[in-house]
């Protein structure tokens, strides 16, 4: 009979991250279609405050590994602790985030236990009595149902696809781990982010923001705005706190010599060759919307999008509203409506 481990580190205040409570619902989800129940395993400077905030959450036995060494994401401590964790469970399938401090030291784990490694995963299920995973291929083009013989199996479940759990909190009895290997080799002294105003990738912001390569280019009068574009779109995004994305063809216009936003990099690009996000809402502008496009906005709940030609890709069946109309003009609107 499998054993199934559900796998979380705590957050700076002790929390659970929502991605962690997604995960636990997906683990749960599958341990209830193989009738085996499932464990839980957390590490973090303090495990059993987090395991009381999950004490109603159905885990049958809970593990924990606390200290300071596992307060900071360093691979060295987390590899060392999920280690640790899945061998006193003695896990055969290990469910967690697929966030990026799991990400980054799951594999060094499995592979210190012999076991396989599947990331990105969409979809759980008990096929015939035997678990198996849904994850996309190709840039989410190819989607594909497959299961593993390699025990342990450590999955990582993507954000956005199950509901975050909402078991009671409670008193959980937490069994202790030994973590023999955590001696710190580095520390962090300081964590430098920008500021809320000056980030422009947002993935928890309920609308996504697209800017196609029509931003740059002539307008009515026959002259490029890039600079008045690129106020435009980031007054909007800063008052609306969307996430901003951009087409491939905007990204790369920069190695043509051409005009480009200069707050942009391959890191906002949506499409074939760049990110799928999971926005509850999406709207485009000045992006032609095809193919590649949309292969990025197939997980966008509800699709808008802002253009001049009224037979683009757009409005061939891609999206649920488009505004034939100039973006400038549009955007210079919505941004005197929100202040």
């Amino acid at each position: 009979m499998e054993k199934i481990l559900f796998l979380a580190h705590t957050e700076a205040d002790g929390a659970m991250s929502r991605a962690g409570l997604e995960a636990l619902s997906a683990a749960k989800k599958l341990a209830g279609e193989l009738g085996c129940g499932f464990d839980a395993a957390l590490f973090g400077p303090d495990a059993a405050a987090a395991a009381n905030a999950l004490a109603g959450c159905g885990a049958t036995t809970f593990y924990g590994a606390s200290g300071e060494a596992f307060g900071q994401s360093r691979y060295a401590t987390d590899a060392a602790a999920i280690t640790a964790l899945c061998k006193a469970a003695s896990a055969t399938i290990v469910i967690c985030a697929d966030d990026s401090r799991l990400s980054r030291a799951v594999p060094g784990a499995a592979h210190r236990l012999g076991g396989r490694v599947d990331a990105h995963v969409t979809g759980l299920s008990a096929t015939g009595g035997a678990p198996h995973i849904v994850r996309w291929y190709y840039r989410q083009r190819m989607s594909a149902e497959l299961t593993r013989v390699q025990r342990p199996w450590f999955v990582t479940v993507s954000g956005g696809v199950f509901e975050a759990c909402s078991g009671a909190p409670g008193q959980a009895a937490v069994t202790a781990v030994d973590v023999p290997d955590a001696a710190s080799r580095t520390t962090v002294k300081e964590v430098l982010t920008p500021s809320d105003d000056e980030r422009t990738i947002r993935p928890d912001a309920a609308l996504l923001f697209v800017a196609g390569a029509g931003w740059t280019k002539k307008q009515a009068d026959g002259q490029p705005h890039v600079a008045e574009a690129g106020e435009i779109i980031l007054g909007f995004t800063n008052k609306a706190q969307a996430s901003l994305g951009s087409s491939k063809s905007l990204v790369d216009m920069g190695g043509e010599g051409q005009a480009v936003l200069p707050f942009l990099t391959h890191l906002h690009q949506v499409g074939q060759t760049g990110a799928t996000p999971r926005h509850p809402k999406g709207l485009a502008t000045c992006c032609h919307g095809e193919e590649p496009h949309v292969v990025g906005w197939r997980f966008i709940a509800e699709r808008r999008a802002v253009n001049l030609d009224a037979n683009c890709g757009w409005a061939q069946g891609k999206c649920d509203v488009l505004y034939v109309a100039d973006a400038f003009a549009v955007m210079r609107a919505v941004n005197e409506m929100l202040g």
